[in-house]
């Protein structure tokens, strides 16, 4: 679960293989920019990537493992 830098729009998403990807569902492939981003991340950590709007930050909220 991440929110943007300003704590304004929080979103919950799972990493998963490229073949199950649907991201109007969450689900964003491993190879994704937002993906890679998050991979190393930890809760609490605000991390950047390139999305097509431009260069997003976001804060990292909570981890799950399912």
């Amino acid at each position: 679960t991440v929110c943007d830098a300003d704590g304004t729009d929080e979103q919950t998403y799972q990493i998963v293989g490229v073949d199950e990807a649907n991201a109007s569902e969450g689900r964003i492939s491993w190879i994704a920019p937002l993906s890679r981003a998050l991979l190393k991340a930890r809760e609490g950590d605000v991390v950047r990537f390139a999305s097509p709007a431009g260069l997003r930050e976001i804060e990292v909220l909570e981890i799950r493992y399912v």
